[in-house]
Order: structure tokens, then sequence, then C-alpha cells
């Protein structure tokens, strides 16, 4: 029996997908169609909304398998793996993707592990090599200084986590029809070991630019840590967060949850800011995605022009404190 189709691990909390679920479809999709085949969404956990299972038909999805069991509420990564490893060799998916959230990070490997086949983590492009029909998965590397292909040639399903935020949903198609198929829990599967006690979630300060509408960034042109708030200051005016250039965290002018770019997040705001960034490539496949794009560099020349719906060529010293000042007073 071949192995065929691509699934998508799709993500739920207290019965609601969460965004990567559809995020990870965009992904599937481009796949399923330079192969010529299905895209299957596939969704453990317990009372999923209904409506939402049929959105992941309407954004990619040709079917839809879920598993659901109140046994299944929490992510116990034993439990999910024993089930995924049964699923694979009765389905034999030919590609399976998961976000690398804390969940795929941790399951991925595990079930990979078990079924000796290949993973690549973190992956910021897949395609698909056209001579073989493997597939391309590429990641950063040597701290995201390079990018690497990788292919698993010899072994299957080729598994791959992608890095929340870096695609987009498709948009919902109401024409699109498939099926959602219901698998009943074998509870021979439960790992009765692991229990979960209770879930603690660490907020560092308050950073968190993967879920903010409104990134202003800085960068090597910032000269100095202190100068960073005017940025802080221009985040507060406009309701966003600060990020930062790899240049401006390894100089210690920001912190790392800060950093925006293939060796740190990847963000798709409604507003993304850049203040003195040049533009590296590894820091543009962090947010050349974001909705609109504004610069502001002395260097006309500069990269981020490239990638930016506005430009500003100036002295970040003159703009960003008139900018501040005119925003207070409309704040006001």
């Amino acid at each position: 029996m071949e192995y065929k189709n691509i699934w998508t691990m799709a993500e739920t909390r207290n019965g609601n997908l969460k965004d990567v679920s559809f995020e990870l479809l965009s992904r599937g999709r481009a796949l399923a169609d330079k192969l010529e085949e299905s895209l299957v969404s596939v969704v453990i956990g317990n009372n999923v909304n209904k409506e939402q299972l049929n959105e992941l038909i309407l954004r990619g999805a040709d079917k839809v398998i879920v598993v659901e069991d109140a046994k299944l509420s929490d992510f116990i990564v034993e439990t999910y793996s024993n089930l995924l490893v049964d699923m694979i060799g009765n389905y034999r998916p030919n590609i399976i993707l998961s976000a690398a959230t804390v969940n795929g990070r941790t399951l991925m490997p595990h079930v990979a592990m078990r079924l000796h086949a290949g993973l690549t983590a973190d992956c910021t492009d897949l395609d698909i090599e056209e001579e073989t029909r493997n597939l391309l998965q590429t990641r950063p590397a040597i701290g995201g200084n390079i990018l690497a292909t990788i292919k698993t040639p010899d072994h299957r399903p080729q598994m791959a986590t992608v890095r929340p935020k870096s695609s987009k949903p498709l948009d919902i198609d109401e024409s699109r029809t498939g099926d959602i198929e219901y698998i009943k829990f074998n509870t021979s599967l439960l790992d009765n070991r692991v229990k979960k006690l209770e879930s603690k979630h660490e907020v560092g300060g308050d950073i968190n630019i993967q879920a903010a509408e409104i990134v202003i960034a800085g960068g090597k042109g910032m000269k100095k840590s202190e100068n960073f708030t005017m940025l802080k200051e221009l985040a507060d005016n406009l309701g966003g967060v600060v990020g930062a250039s790899r240049d401006a965290v390894d100089r210690g002018w920001a912190t790392y949850p800060q950093q925006v770019g293939l060796s740190g997040k990847t963000v798709t705001p409604k507003l993304y800011v850049a203040v003195g960034v040049s533009g590296a490539i590894q820091h543009l496949a962090g947010m050349k995605t974001s909705e609109v794009i504004i610069s502001v560099n002395s260097d006309p020349d500069a990269a981020i022009f490239q990638v930016s719906d506005f430009g500003i060529v100036g002295d970040l010293f003159e703009v960003i404190p008139l900018l501040n000042s005119k925003l207070a007073k409309e704040v006001k």
C-alpha cells in the first residue's frame, strides 16, 4: 500500500481550533496541488466546534479526520503519539505537517522516532521536488545565518513542523466541499502513566510580538539601548509592542523574545514599523508578510524599503520624536 496525501495537524484549546490549524492549510494546499493528492486536516480533542471543523474545508482541506473523546481534552504527548502512530498505520499519509508550537515540537519528534521517519523542525518554506516528488523542507541553520533545504527520500511519512505566523490562512471559499470523518477513540491507546495536573503560562513581561497587531521594531540604527525608549513611546501611542532585529538583540539593546527574523519570531501584524533596520534577508523572512510595513532609514538604498508599503528616508532621531509628539497630541 503506497503512502499518499498530505496531513496537517490541527490544534485545539477548550473545543476551539487554534489559528495555526488554518495557517497550515495554506502550506498543505500548495503541496497537495503539486502532487495532485488530497489535503487532510487531522483534529484530536473533545467537543470541537462544528462550524470550525467545516471552516477547515472552506479554507482548503479536502477531508477532516476528527478523533474526539473526553480523555483527549488535554494534550498528553504519549497518548496523542499512540493515537497518531495508529492512524498513520491505517491511512499511510505521504506528508505530515504540524505547527512549530509547544504541541507540535513535542508530538512530532515523538512520532518520528517511533516510526523511524525523517523530521525537519521549524521550517520557513516547503516545496516539492519535481523529479522525485520528495518534500523539500527549508529551515534556518547555523544561528539563522544560512537556509538549509532538507529532504527525507528513504522514509515515509515525510514530517515537518512549520513556524506559526509564517503563512496566512487561505480565504474562506463557500463553494468548497469535503468530508468530515469521525473516528472512535480506541481507549487502549490511552497512556495512563501521565496525568495533567495544571497549566501555567509564563509571561515574558508585556512582550508578545506574535500576537500583537502592531509591532515597532528597532535595528542597529538605534545606536544604543537607551534609544529604544522612543520606540516604546511610539508603541504605547499606537497600542503596539516593541520588536527588534537580531543586531539589536546581539548588542543587548533588546531581549530575545523581541527578536524578529529567522533566528527569532515570525510576525504578521496589521502594522509593522521598522526603525533603523537595514533589511537583512534573515529579518525580512520574519516580517515580510505583515499587512502594512512602514520603514524609517537614513539610507535610501536600504533593503527594507523593497518590502515596505511606505518608506521615510531620514534621520530616525528626528522622525520618531516628531511622530511621538504628533501622536501624543492626538491621544489627548
